[in-house]
Order: structure tokens, then sequence, then C-alpha cells
């Protein structure tokens, strides 16, 4: 008698991110190739499940209304026909036109969720945009915490406290989901991250990439410097991903370090609701997410899983056999099986 052949369930992709329901967990996060629409349409195409779009800065909106401020009244006070040698100003596109724009095109173009994102600075500030940028037509919006308090009279609590006032007061302005990207750099992590859930946030992001400025010798002066990730920098938001799953109302996105469907496994089992990547993308194209994801599956009927909701977060603390394996217990493992490897 002939054995029926086994078969092999079909990998489930589908998750749920900040309430939008996902065909995968392969997000594109904000970057280059999110800020053109040809490369957004590039992007679907290859089977991204949702987008996010480049920051737009408090700072630049500000800074280019004082500018056309400044030019209006330029001469006005010395000849009451000098502003006829400017142009029109109500036909200036300045850059949070442009951004709304680039959010109502995007929504036009694409069939998957477009999240907006949002660097702001002041209250009033975060609270005008996010609801322009809701106007807009955007799925959802991500905050982007990033500041260095240069300020030594400013205190770590001061700073924390202010951030979980900002999530408060963005959050209540808003009808869409609100997802908040944070960095490693708090005493405790884990607390702030449950007084911004509190506060409102539907979803964080970990980490926040630090761009960090460079001295150049040969000039003596500060200079940009940016370098893409590689999978190493993934182990940082792993841990805390597997400490926070399950412990926070909110959905969780792990983005620095996602290049491989190894990668998305690892989110995934910590307990990510989404993997985003963006250095991958420019290093590959946009084509690299059909990769991601056929590696992905292959991994999933390899390992018995059949689908993401089935294997989500069951590496995480709370389910692991050694929950100290995400603390202090794996720092001085490490360095004891290093040392051991010298003997």
């Amino acid at each position: 008698m002939t054995a029926e052949p086994t078969v092999v369930p079909e990998f489930d992709l589908s998750t749920t991110y900040l309430g939008l329901q996902l065909r995968s967990p392969l997000v594109a996060s904000a970057g280059p190739l999110t800020a053109r629409i040809d490369s957004l349409r590039a992007l679907e195409q290859a089977g991204v499940a949702a987008v996010v779009l480049p920051s737009v800065f408090e700072e630049q909106i500000e800074y280019e209304d004082m500018e056309a401020d400044r030019l209006s009244d330029f001469g006005t006070d010395s000849n009451p026909e000098a502003s006829g040698y400017f142009p029109d100003l109500g036909e200036y596109e300045s850059v949070a036109d442009r951004y709304v724009r680039h959010i109502e095109e995007a929504k036009k173009a694409l069939s998957i969720p477009v999240v907006a994102s949002l660097n702001g600075v002041s209250p009033g500030g975060w609270v005008r945009y996010a609801r322009l940028l809701e106007r807009a037509g955007a799925d959802a919006l991500e905050l982007n915490l990033y500041g260095v308090t240069a300020d030594m009279n400013v205190t770590g609590r001061e700073v924390e406290d202010s951030q979980v006032e900002l999530v408060d007061l963005v959050k209540s302005s808003l009808s869409i989901p609100l997802a908040v990207k944070i960095g490693p750099y708090y005493s405790s992590l884990g607390h702030q991250a449950v007084r911004i859930v509190e506060a409102g946030a539907d979803g964080l992001v970990l980490f926040n990439r630090f761009y960090q400025p460079d001295i150049d010798p040969r000039t003596r002066k500060v200079t940009p410097a940016l370098e893409l990730s590689s999978s190493a920098e993934l182990r940082l938001p792993l841990r805390w991903t597997a400490i926070l799953s399950g412990r926070v109302q909110a959905s969780l996105a792990v983005t620095t370090g996602v290049h491989t469907g190894a990668d998305v496994a690892r989110c995934l089992l910590a307990g990510a609701d989404v993997a985003m990547m963006t250095s991958a993308l420019l290093l590959n194209g946009p084509e690299h997410v059909g990769t991601v994801e056929r590696e992905l599956v292959a991994w999933a009927a390899e390992s018995g899983f059949e689908s993401v909701a089935q294997l989500r977060g069951s590496v995480s603390q709370r389910h692991v056999a050694d929950p100290s394996a995400f603390e202090r217990a794996n720092y001085m493992s490490a360095l004891i099986g290093f040392t051991s490897s010298f003997h």
C-alpha cells in the first residue's frame, strides 16, 4: 500500500500591526526608497506589506516658513513696489506642502498601508503637524523621538516626562493609530516603554538608529556620518523586544539590522509583529523583499511553523526556559565562553 504524501500546510504570513491587517511582517521603514513614488510602487510589487515614509522634521518646516516671511518683507519698508520683484509666495510649496502631497500621491499609488513619520521638537509642533499628516490620508503615524539633551541642567526624568506628555498630546489629537519610535538609551527602558504605551502609543518601534557626528581632522569640522546597518545590530532590539513582548499592550516593530529571512524569523520569535528594513533594501534593491520572504517561508516550513501568529513570541522572555538569558546572565556567559576558548 502506497503511503499518502505528507501535505505541508502553506505558511500564513499575515500579521497585525497598529490594528492594520498586513499580508506579511515585512515593512519598508523610513528611507530614500520610501521618498519616491516609483520606488514605493516597486516595493509593493516586490511584496512589502506596508511602508513608512521618511520623517518630516519640524525644524525644516519652521525654518522654511521663517525664510518665506523674511523674503516677503524684504525691502518693503524702503519701496512700496519692492515686493513685486519676488515670486508670489501664495504659489510657493513648502516642506509641509510637499510632504502632504507625497502622502496623498502614495495613497493613490499603493494599496498597502502608508505610515507617515514625524520628528518634532515642540509640543505645539508635534500636534499641529500630526493632524496635518492625518488629514493628508496617512493610515498611521510614527513619532520619531530623537533628541540630544545637551543641557546639563535637564535631568533624565525630565526628558522622560516630556516624552510621555508629547505622546499623550499627539494621541489625543489623532484618530489614526500611533507608533512611537524610541532609542535604547534609558536608565530603565522597560519602565519608560510602559509609560509611553499608557500615554497612548499603539505601537513601539525598536530602535531609533542614531547617526553620530564625526570630526574631520583635516578640516577640523564636525561632519555628518552615515553607515548602513548590519545583521549584528539586530541583537539590541531583539533583546528588548523579547523582554517587552506580552508585557506591553502595544504592537512591536523591530528596525535596525534586519537583512535576511533569518533576521525576520528572529524578530518574530522574540515577539515582534513586524520587521522593518531600510539598509538591506538600499544595498539590494526593492526586489530583496521577495528574497527575504522566501527565506522566511523556507525556514518556517523546515521548523514546522504554520503561521506568523504561531511562532510570534515563542522565544520571548516570558516563554523561554531561562528568562535570565535576556538579562545579565547572557553577558556573563558570553565573556566566560570567549575566555574558555583560549584554554
